[in-house]
């Protein structure tokens, strides 16, 4: 199994783009305060949702891929023995002090400007190229191949985001995790070109305190699965498919077919 998880102001439809090349035992949870995700109802353990998810499903482990907000996600899962392996794109968490409060002004920016279209997000047909672009100025370096629906999920997703609350949680509390507890494998992928979470100040408490691969990604930005997804999914598949062939028997990539 394959749990995806979404990153801040994010939806699962972020991984509409990936999906196909991955097998069909896969969960992609909403995240509570997010686009098809229950509300918070003052509840800001989120790990603790997809948990609930995953005992739902009949999961105990599973190979669990997150971006941003989700690879923090994921790390913390894997913390609490939740994980077979994780891939962890550009995940939230691993800065500094400093580059911790640039990160939360960065957020708080963009959940400011978010809430202003609440009223009003763009239907698939009227996404014009200059949308696109701003839909997914701190998120990808390409997005000319990203269909209109992908664009609007973006944009339905940060309108529906409940932000204040998780901002306000990350400012008292931070981004928690004893790297000493996550004993799986973990691959974490870096776009050099990200703009939310930049390389290499984001990621500097993790490369000192996490037992990782590291993969770094040119010309890539903060959402490798948009940015070039079948290259993402080679990425998740290249590190999970032998560990699922191990534990479940024998299967085949989409990319050898």
């Amino acid at each position: 199994m394959i749990v995806l998880l979404h990153g801040f102001m994010d939806s699962p439809h972020t991984w509409d783009l990936v999906r196909p090349y991955l097998p069909d035992d896969v969960l992609t949870p909403a995240l509570p305060g997010h686009l098809g995700g229950p509300p918070l109802n003052g509840d800001l353990d989120l790990a603790a949702h997809v948990e609930r998810v995953m005992d739902a499903a009949g999961v105990e482990r599973a190979h669990i891929v997150g971006n941003s907000l989700g690879g923090y996600l994921a790390l913390v899962l894997a913390a609490r023995g939740r994980a077979e392996s994780v891939v962890a794109l550009a995940p939230a968490g691993g800065g500094d002090h400093s580059e911790t409060l640039a990160l939360q002004e960065r957020l708080a920016g963009v959940a400011g400007v978010a809430g202003t279209g609440r009223a009003r997000v763009p239907l698939p047909v009227e996404i014009t190229p200059a949308v696109a672009r701003r839909a997914t100025a701190l998120l990808t370096v390409r997005y000319e191949h990203l269909p209109p629906e992908a664009i609007a999920y973006l944009v339905a997703g940060a309108a529906a985001c409940d932000a204040a609350p998780l901002l306000a949680d990350a400012r008292q509390h931070g981004w928690p995790l004893d790297t000493a507890k996550v004993r799986c494998p973990v691959r974490v992928i870096w776009g050099l070109a990200d703009q939310l979470l930049p390389w290499p100040a984001s990621a500097e408490g993790y490369r000192r305190s996490l037992d990782a691969e590291w993969v770094e990604l040119d010309d890539v930005g903060h959402a490798p699965q948009l940015d070039i997804p079948l290259e993402t999914a080679q990425l998740i598949l290249g590190f999970t498919t032998a560990r699922i062939a191990s534990s479940n028997g024998p299967s085949s990539s989409p990319f050898s077919r």
